[in-house]
């Protein structure tokens, strides 16, 4: 019988590399038919013998030998179908020339990166000579490289710069959130790092105020989720209402609104003074001033009542048409109260309207979205959604003198704020216009971005000159009533009694850290902005401004 090549290759019988017939046969040396299937197998093997034939008759390997320096490397591939560039990177390799400094010798001059190589015919055991310093071979890591998903939570932490987080000890996310939120002030820790008492004596809120400090400490010293006992027990010692239990000894869920409060009052009064001012943390960095007037609606004539009281935090109510936070802060500095009138010698309507005469390096805002629902006896939630800014011009809710006094700094911003939108629109003009000259111009149009980039971060201003003098002197006082927000904390569910809450805290540019307890993670500033509200999403309860900082 004929060989499978044989039979398959004879002209007499098919073309080859050509589809096989619909059907047809043909005879072996014996005069037996071959069936169409054993044909068709036939032709499929002789196809494929001939595609790899044809595939390396198109490769034109030759094997070379290379003098360098008195040195002789033999048998090096040379692939004439290729550029110069794998030839010379194989070069580089075993001789440490990189191929820029190469001087490969050829016919008629060196051999170049867009040299042909089919057009030298070099010959089977040709021997190239080559001139050229060689560097410094590159070097394995000192340290083996290790992929972001072959590392432990320890090392993910370590390598992306993610902060510790807190164990959850049975419902205690409300407080978990709360001294995350908190951490995120610098000024705090240096107040804390001056408190000099300790865990041992009778004073509750003086051992609530010493474990705090010590848990930033041991917080800023590990990567991995930490319990905070000790904190979580001097804080049921302070403030019994947290120690309550539920079926099975659970502890109780419970406000992170009441946390946040009783623990800024400790703090408050704990904390050392100031020496030069006699006021604490709190009273400095946290604490505003409401300016309010009251007036009797009823009789015009009646003279007003001009009152001041500090505050620390802003609320936010909420009503059917709130739908920004701005809104529903000035809702709430207006109120309408009913008292006895002198001059109408009974009962009347009075409006009360607060403004701001101080603003506070770091201002709370706290959405009021619990009300007490009698039906279920059981503190609803408004789920309705509440935009509220990144960056906030704070200065609407001002008394018009602290308006004045903003003024001047305000306008500077505006006009350097200008500036800066107009080097962006020439920046982008100036890169379109690079990308369109030749590639021979590229080093002049690059040294005039960089000059011009040189005179734009020359423009340096002198904000001392634009500051109001009593803001400057206000320590702890914002100057500008400019903020961005640094931190939000949420609650996710349907009351104040269940649910769960999580504390989103800015690292810088445009990445947040979520802390959910024990697990910390990074996100994108457009997951910040989805925290609004409107239905089963952890949403924005008490939010964390601070000043922004100049320029």
């Amino acid at each position: 019988m004929l060989s499978i090549i044989e039979l398959c290759i004879n002209k007499n019988y098919m073309p080859l590399c050509q589809n096989p017939p619909k059907y047809c046969c043909f005879k072996s040396v014996t005069g037996k038919m071959l069936a169409w299937r054993i044909q068709v197998t036939l032709w499929e093997r002789a196809c494929s013998i001939q595609r790899r034939a044809t595939f390396y008759s198109e490769i034109k390997m030759v094997k070379v030998s290379v003098k360098w320096s008195g040195k002789k490397f033999d048998d090096l591939d040379l692939d004439t179908s290729e550029s110069p560039e794998l030839f010379k990177n194989q070069i580089y390799s075993l001789t440490g020339v990189p191929p820029e400094r190469q001087k490969i010798m050829i016919k008629g001059g060196i051999m170049k990166d867009d040299t042909d190589l089919s057009k030298l015919n070099v010959k089977e055991g040709h021997t190239f000579m080559m001139m050229g310093t060689a560097g410094e071979l590159p070097k394995a890591p000192p340290k083996p490289v290790v992929f972001l998903e072959d590392m432990s939570d320890k090392q993910l932490a370590q390598a992306l710069d993610i902060p510790a987080g807190l164990e959850n000890l049975g419902n205690t996310c409300y407080m978990n959130a709360t001294l995350q939120s908190l951490r995120v002030m610098p000024e705090l820790h240096t107040a804390l790092d001056r408190y000099q008492g300790g865990i041992t004596g009778m004073d509750a809120r003086g051992n609530l105020t010493a474990s705090l400090r010590d848990l930033y400490k041991q917080l800023s010293s590990t990567t991995e989720g930490f319990p905070p006992l000790i904190f979580w027990q001097m804080l049921r010692q302070a403030f019994p209402q947290f120690s309550q239990s539920g079926a099975g000894g659970m502890p109780m869920q419970q406000d992170a609104e009441e946390c946040w409060g009783e623990l800024i009052s400790v703090l408050k009064s704990k904390l050392p003074a100031d020496s030069a001012s006699n006021q604490t943390f709190v009273e400095q960095y946290m604490t505003g001033r409401l300016t309010s007037e009251l007036k009797c609606i009823e009789a015009p004539e009646e003279q007003p009542v001009i009152d001041t009281e500090t505050f620390s935090k802003l609320d936010c109510h909420i009503s059917i048409s709130t739908n920004f936070m701005q809104n529903g802060i000035q809702d709430s500095l207006k109120q309408d109260i009913e008292k006895h009138s002198a001059t109408l010698d009974r009962t009347a309507q009075y409006q009360k309207i607060s403004k701001v005469s101080r603003l506070p390096q770091y201002l709370v805002v706290h959405f009021i979205r619990f009300f007490w629902k009698p039906s279920e006896r059981v503190r609803a939630k408004i789920l309705r959604k509440v935009k509220f800014p990144l960056d906030w011009d704070a200065t609407e809710l001002c008394t018009p003198e602290l308006q004045n006094k903003y003024s001047k700094i305000k306008e500077k911003l505006r006009e350097v704020d200008d500036k800066k939108l107009e080097q962006e629109r020439e920046r982008k003009k100036r890169k379109t216009q690079e990308d369109d000259l030749a590639e021979e111009k590229t080093d002049n149009t690059a040294t005039a971005s960089t000059s011009m980039d040189v005179d734009t971060s020359s423009q340096k201003v002198d904000w001392n000159e634009f500051i109001d003098q009593g803001l400057k002197n206000d320590v702890g006082a914002n100057v500008t009533g400019q903020y961005e927000l640094c931190s939000v904390l949420t609650h996710v569910g349907r009351s104040a009694d269940s649910g769960h809450y999580i504390s989103w805290v800015k690292k810088g540019g445009s990445e947040w850290l979520k802390y959910d307890d024990d697990k910390v993670s990074i996100v994108k500033e457009e997951d910040i902005q989805k925290l609004d509200g409107g239905g089963d999403w952890p949403m924005a309860y008490i939010v964390l401004y601070r000043a922004k900082k100049l320029d």
